[in-house]
């Protein structure tokens, strides 16, 4: 069991949690001043979304997965992949505001708190296997 928590517990995925945290929080802030300033719920959303994933790309390249781009056709082919992975997850984040919000209504807050944490997981699948996985020797 201790080797276990030792594999899923270690450098990457501590900083990982706290990109994803900063991600988050720069996610619902902006979430929040396009929804005072009058935007339609899933459209302060989709906005606080495209922020968030700029900000999100640069954090997990540099500090959490220190990935290097061999060339400007490698460093586009990940951006590509990155943004599309997160499309998904946009897609999850989306469906989940409409249901529990606007159909169900319930608070905002909960809902987007909640699939916070399970975007924050399926991205971080995503980008350790899929975007930013190290090329074997």
């Amino acid at each position: 069991m201790n080797k276990l928590i030792k594999k899923i517990v270690n450098k990457e995925t501590i900083s990982y949690t706290v990109a994803g945290i900063c991600t988050t929080l720069v996610n619902l802030i902006s979430y929040e001043i396009l929804y005072r300033l009058g935007l339609s719920n899933l459209i302060a959303n989709g906005l606080a979304w495209i922020i968030a994933v700029a900000f999100a790309y640069v954090v997990n390249k540099w500090n959490v997965f220190h990935s290097k781009s061999e060339s400007s056709r490698d460093e586009t082919v990940k951006i590509i992949k990155f943004f599309i992975a997160r499309v998904v997850t946009l897609g999850v984040e989306q469906a989940g505001m409409y249901l529990f919000v606007e159909v169900l209504g319930i608070y905002r807050w909960f809902v987007k708190g909640a699939l916070a944490v399970i975007v924050i997981v399926i991205n971080y699948i995503f980008s350790k296997f899929y975007i930013f996985k190290r090329k074997k020797d």
